[in-house]
């Protein structure tokens, strides 16, 4: 049975939804996205994913097709017509079809579309055994804090870390880690401070990110936001990153060498579990 797709205020058939071979988002990824992750039919943290919708839209002068206070009534309506219960919503705003020039049309026209994909995301065997990770360098534009859908240089990293025979990568610029591929970068020191990057235009500000920070404040975990290297990395008692699809994913090998013992650590563990407790709890 062919999922349901929502383009610009059509739910249609995924074999009947189209795009305008003009879209900007095609031509020049002239657009920005949001994921969110489903767990009982409802969605995870979608107000903070739509706060930092409007932001990116406001960051690239870009409209929105619809207020921004009527998409979870059509997140609502797509996951229902799709009966998912557990997995993504993906919603994605362009500039709309015009003419190809590298300047803005004069007459803005955004489109909006959205579709589902059910998948487990609570229950992760890698979650459970961890993730090996690579080191590539970071070759992105400068303002990362955009969630634009330009993810080829998050694509091109991604298959450097499967060519190596490792689940994901962690970029680095100027000897520091920025991110991984599509998550953020944290390690904990062993004197159990939680350690990831601070925010500014060279990292996404990611959801899961502010609300793993949240739930280290409230279980008196100290907090360092900073840059740290690899090599810190390798050499530190536990690894993780943070996304909407992945939630908490241990990372237990960098660049080959194992972090501490090579399996998934009890802070890791600990907000992995708290975190997809408070998402199940408040999930809307």
């Amino acid at each position: 049975m062919s999922r349901i797709v929502y383009v610009n205020g059509e739910y249609l058939p995924e074999q009947d939804a189209k795009i305008s071979v003009f879209d900007r988002g095609f031509l020049f990824a002239d657009g920005v996205y949001e994921v969110s992750a489903v767990m009982g039919g409802k969605m995870v943290d979608n107000a903070a994913h739509l706060k930092r919708l409007d932001r990116s839209l406001s960051e690239l002068k870009m409209g929105c097709p619809v207020p921004l206070d009527d998409i979870p009534a059509i997140q609502r309506r797509l996951l229902d017509e799709n009966g998912v219960e557990e997995g993504m919503i993906y919603l994605q705003v362009s500039r709309g079809a015009a003419d190809r020039d590298f300047n803005f049309p004069a007459e803005e026209k955004p489109s909006l579309v959205m579709f589902t994909q059910a998948r487990t995301v609570a229950e992760n065997p890698k979650a459970d055994a961890g993730i090996s990770v690579v080191s590539q360098p970071d070759i992105r534009w400068a303002r990362r804090d955009i969630k634009t859908v330009q993810l080829l240089a998050q694509s091109l990293v991604k298959e450097a870390a499967k060519a190596a025979g490792a689940d994901d990568a962690w970029m680095v610029e100027d000897g520091y880690v920025t991110e991984g591929s599509s998550n953020n970068a944290f390690i904990v020191t062993a004197d159990g401070a939680l350690v990831t990057r601070q925010l500014g235009t060279d990292i996404l500000h990611g959801i899961t990110r502010r609300a793993v920070l949240e739930i280290a404040e409230e279980e008196g975990l100290s907090v360092e936001e900073r840059p740290f290297t690899i090599k810190e990395a390798q050499g530190a008692a536990e690894a993780f990153s943070t996304s909407a699809s992945a939630f908490v994913m241990p990372v237990v090998r960098i660049d080959g060498k194992a972090v501490s013992q090579g399996v998934p650590g009890p802070v890791t563990r600990k907000l992995r579990a708290r975190y997809i407790d408070i998402a199940r709890r408040t999930a809307a």
